[in-house]
């Protein structure tokens, strides 16, 4: 089969390797239909994720069709279409009973694309599979599915439950990606007062205002403390969510925040971000991190699939399963080819 394969900091080729097989009686092997490319992917190409390795089959997003399962399967069969979630989990460690999954402590959380080979590729093993893999609503075209392996609950759960948005709130949300944007859809579900997105690239903030935040700020022209500030009579945003995953993103949504305010950082950090606790010590702020559990993707499934969440919003461009090379090239030029996220099909 054909698959994109990292080869080290800015190399990887779509290129010939094995098929795929069963290892472990829960693994399944799905052909991938659909798949996508992450900002995860990206860090990787940039060396911020080293326990990726020379040789790995990048990707942790795909729907696609159940060809095999292993012995334990009990919940899936050939022929199935599934979405295979960015993270896989053994279902029955501390961790995931609990319903943190992407602390699995037997071998599951996410590891597709980054500790065992991924989706970007002709067919992949599933792990885990009657944990890892959800089988899709009839009706609902793959690509607005495949929304849900990562983008959707990652910036659900993340960003706006961890940064507990209420009612009334002033959410401010630093960069309008791929990340960023959902997390605007998933912090509307909770009627807040005003949403404000910031960002270096008015297309992405054109984006945002589509995707549902009322003010807008291009920090390239505008101080955003400033226009928070006025916002809230001085005080700061209730809710600040990080969305990029750089130094300078996480330290402004700190500096955003009110006293007792909430910072969800969701952002894949690559260098070290500074917190500077001789001013922060005294303001009572609370911050989270966290790895994306995918408990929310059934409550988020039946969310798209009855139209209260348009997954096709995030699609910008589509190509065929081949053209990943052309595929990572636009989505890493975003800034320029507005990309928010790329689909690859059969």
């Amino acid at each position: 089969m054909r698959a994109m394969v990292y080869h080290g900091p800015g190399q990887k080729a779509w290129e010939e390797v094995p098929d795929p097989r069963i290892i472990d009686d829960a693994d399944a092997i799905v052909r991938v239909d659909a798949v996508t490319i992450c900002g995860t992917d990206l860090h990787i190409l940039k060396g911020d994720v080293p326990a990726v390795t020379d040789g790995r089959i990048l990707g942790h997003e795909a729907v696609g069709t159940v060809v095999e399962v292993g012995a334990g399967v009990r919940r899936l069969r050939p022929g199935d279409r599934v979405l295979v979630s960015c993270i896989s989990a053994c279902g029955t460690c501390r961790y995931c009973r609990e319903g943190h999954y992407g602390q699995c402590l037997s071998g599951g959380g996410w590891i597709l694309g980054h500790k065992v080979n991924g989706t970007q590729a002709d067919y992949v093993r599933v792990p885990f599979a009657d944990n890892s893999a959800y089988p899709v609503p009839g009706g609902v075209p793959d690509e607005e599915i495949l929304m849900l392996a990562d983008i959707l609950p990652t910036s659900y759960e993340v960003g706006v439950l961890n940064g507990n948005v209420r009612p009334g709130d002033v959410v401010a949300i630093v960069g309008a990606g791929p990340i960023g944007l959902p997390a605007i859809t998933g912090a509307r579900l909770f009627s807040p007062g005003h949403v404000v997105a910031v960002d270096l690239a008015d297309t992405r903030l054109e984006a945002a205002q589509e995707f549902g935040a009322d003010i807008t700020v291009n920090n390239s022209r505008e101080d955003p403390l400033a226009v928070i500030s006025k916002l809230t009579g001085g005080l700061g945003a209730d809710v600040t969510i990080e969305a990029v995953g750089v130094p300078a993103t996480f330290e402004l949504a700190v500096k955003l925040a009110r006293p007792g305010g909430r910072i969800a950082n969701i952002g894949v950090h690559g260098a070290p971000a500074t917190l500077h606790l001789e001013e922060q010590w005294i303001r009572n702020i609370t911050i989270t991190t966290g790895l994306v559990d995918a408990y929310s993707t059934p409550t988020l499934m039946q969310l798209v699939a009855s139209r209260q969440v348009d997954a096709r919003k995030f699609i910008t461009h589509h190509f065929s399963l081949g053209d990943f090379t052309e595929a990572y090239d636009v989505f890493n030029r975003a800034a320029d080819t507005g990309a928010l996220k790329v689909v690859l099909t059969r």
